[in-house]
């Protein structure tokens, strides 16, 4: 084995042009693998993100006979205490509304939330953009597309309509911008107190939100949370809310595994081309050490560590130029605000799988030659020239 990774090693060595070739063609084939597997990666992560990581993931509501939840503490404490992978719990009181404001009435939609928990969820305070978080009764916060819609001011009295009881004032403390036009313009937020005495809840809440750990093991945590809290109340997922974003997720990910499979195909098409006619080349030097006593068994391991040698200096060099690619594209393709269209993400696994995978298909790919070798007649070989 020694004698043919030696001999392997001596045939590269001879024709370094052409194995320079061969090891960059495997290198542009794991650099596009990592290049594209990265991209999409990093795109699925970034919509993930952008439509679901500011927002509740599972959400705990009532039933259809017990709309509203009645001891929300305790059903929040057991979820924590007896589900795995919940991260962020807050419990919220909400309803339709009306403000009158300058003689004129918007329709809008009123949150009561625990601003301390629910942090964790919307992140309200680092998308505040005037003032301050609602802290006593009867305060709220606005949305930036409905402040410029109806042209309040911090501190300025509101008056809020529901279907209870009578218009309540109430001062409006700041201003978020939740990156959504339509919550902007219909969104109120304020503390749970607030809405409860609102909507003459009393001290119950609407419904539970809550992020988890895990994004797309939500539906599982969900099952779980079902288990644990029996048909005291219904549970849904962001997965079972967005099937058609898990589609499109989905169809991503298998364009991007066929792009990659049929590069290494054709990468594995080009390296066993080139060894087979490697072969013809080498056939009087194999015929000689045939005629020395090699064994068949040995001069086709020359081949084989021929292979799995260019495998690995095409994986390294692979990742190398991949991992540019990637950081150049990260670097100089930016939105208008100055941030990547696409951001860099790195999955050293999904890399070492690419790499893994370049060495096995050069090997692969040095059978034919391999089998080729072996059946040479040195004799024959020899004689002909």
């Amino acid at each position: 084995m020694r004698l043919a990774f030696s001999i392997a090693l001596r045939f590269l060595r001879s024709s370094k042009g052409q194995t320079f070739l061969i090891a960059l063609g495997i290198a542009i084939g794991v650099s596009v693998q990592i290049f594209i597997g990265s991209l999409i990666e990093g795109l699925q992560i970034d919509l993930v993100d952008t439509t679901i990581g500011s927002q509740s993931q599972i959400t705990v509501t009532g039933t259809k006979e017990e709309e509203r939840i009645a001891d929300y503490a305790s059903v929040i404490n057991t979820i924590q205490n007896e589900t795995e992978g919940v991260e962020h719990v807050s419990p919220v009181a909400e309803g339709q509304a009306l403000i009158h404001y300058a003689d004129d009435n918007y329709s809008i939609f009123l949150r009561g939330l625990d601003f301390a928990e629910s942090e964790g969820i919307y992140g309200i305070e680092e998308r505040l953009t005037e003032g301050a978080l609602p802290t006593a009764e009867n305060e709220i916060l606005i949305g930036k597309n409905l402040l410029e819609d109806t042209e309040m001011t911090i501190g300025e009295e509101v008056e809020i309509l529901t279907n209870v009881g009578e218009p309540q004032t109430a001062v409006v403390t700041g201003v978020f911008d939740l990156e959504n036009a339509n919550l902007n313009s219909t969104w109120i937020l304020s503390t749970m107190e607030t809405a409860q005495m609102l909507f003459d809840y009393g001290e119950e809440a609407t419904s539970i939100e809550m992020q988890v750990t895990d994004v797309f093991a939500a539906d599982q945590i969900a099952q779980q949370i079902r288990e644990v809290l029996s048909d005291k109340v219904e549970v849904s997922n962001w997965k079972d809310d967005n099937q058609a974003l898990l589609s499109g997720l989905e169809g991503q990910s298998y364009s991007s595994y066929m792009i990659q499979i049929f590069v290494m195909i054709s990468v594995l098409l080009g390296i066993a081309s080139v060894l087979a006619i490697t072969v013809v080349q080498k056939s009087r030097q194999i015929g000689i050490l045939k005629a020395m006593g090699i064994r068949d068994g040995a001069s086709s391991l020359i081949f084989l560590f021929q292979g799995m040698l260019l495998g690995i200096a095409g994986a390294v060099l692979g990742i190398a130029l991949g991992l540019g690619l990637t950081y150049a594209f990260s670097t100089f393709a930016l939105n208008p605000d100055g941030t990547p269209i696409v951001p860099l993400y790195i999955n050293p696994n999904f890399i070492a799988l690419s790499a893994a995978f370049a060495i096995v298909v050069s090997t692969l790919a040095s059978l034919i030659p391999a089998r080729k070798s072996s059946k040479l007649d040195p004799i024959e070989v020899i004689r002909n020239g």
